[in-house]
């Protein structure tokens, strides 16, 4: 079809017809435009480029970490060797207490997140599309956003108790103003040309939010789900060390703020190294597909 179009328009730049040969020319390029290559990766290159560079990387860290020890830049009190906190680990595997720990803390801040997703959606949304609303709660939201997650603990136990409640509604104080900020900064890249296309089609009300202002403001809203990710998890830490209570079980908070009571370094930097994999984890399993996802539907990423 595109071919048959430029072969009727196509004139040489003296305004005489084209020639067959160059007609022919152009009909290929348009052809070579229209052709994409897709393949699949071969697993050996998705390993080369996805898995080897953070195994190298974690492999410089340890090499480092292990320098330092046998160097005695400080005494094993104060930075443990790895195998001792290896030892701590497996010790933990052996008990089978190390999935119960991961899946106290990691179950509170699915959940946690989870609400506030349901929260923020439509907090963004009425924010970003409400002028009123978003002259009123706009800059409370960026300031709540800007207020460390930490902060929330105290009123929150004072509010509600040791229990998984008070958890909660510090988990929801830090990430709902992240995702409702990301989704309003999302929907206010939007061109307004979409927005007078969907209402030409008859897209407005729920119908025009749904269709035409998600899915273009997709690309920020995902942001703020990821920032909104990284303060539920931030946010639960803080709130596992602070109020840490046999009550509540036993999560990642409470196995760092063990080790600091106990004055055991091995155990403090197994707690940090646990927290830094369930976080590394998350992203790597949900928000990174997505992200590839979005991009790749928008033809800003290459490759499969």
């Amino acid at each position: 079809m595109a071919s048959s179009e430029a072969r009727a328009g196509v004139t040489k730049a003296g305004g005489s017809p084209a020639g067959p040969d160059d007609l022919a020319g152009v009909e290929a390029g348009l052809d070579a435009l229209d052709a994409v290559e897709v393949r699949r990766t071969p697993l050996r290159e998705v390993l080369l480029k996805k898995a080897v560079p953070p195994l190298v990387a974690v492999a410089l860290v340890l090499a480092v970490w292990q320098l330092l020890v046998s160097a005695r830049v400080t005494t094993e009190d104060k930075l443990p060797a790895p195998s001792a906190v290896w030892a701590g680990l497996s010790d933990m595997w052996l008990q089978g207490t190390l999935f119960d720990v991961i899946w106290t803390s990691v179950s509170r801040g699915l959940f946690g997140f989870l609400l506030a997703l349901a929260i923020g959606t439509p907090l963004g949304l009425l924010v970003a599309r409400v002028g009123f609303v978003r002259a009123a709660i706009g800059p409370i939201l960026s300031g709540l956003q800007s207020l460390p997650s930490v902060a929330w603990v105290p009123p929150a136990v004072i509010w509600l108790g040791l229990n998984d409640s008070m958890m909660y509604a510090v988990i929801l104080l830090g990430a709902v103003p992240s995702i409702a900020n990301g989704l309003v900064s999302g929907v206010t890249q939007v061109p307004p040309l979409f927005l007078r296309a969907g209402r030409t089609l008859g897209a407005t009300g729920l119908r025009g939010t749904w269709h035409i202002v998600m899915p273009a403001a997709l690309p920020g809203y995902l942001g703020g789900l990821k920032q909104g990710w990284a303060f539920s998890w931030r946010s639960l830490m803080a709130a596992e060390i602070i109020a840490s209570s046999p009550d509540l079980g036993l999560g990642l908070g409470q196995l760092l703020e063990n080790g600091r009571n106990n004055i055991d370094m091995p155990g403090v930097f197994l707690a940090i190294v646990l927290i830094l994999v369930v976080g590394i984890a998350v992203d790597l399993l949900v928000f990174s597909p997505l992200e590839r996802r979005v991009l790749r539907s928008r033809g800003l990423l290459a490759g499969s």
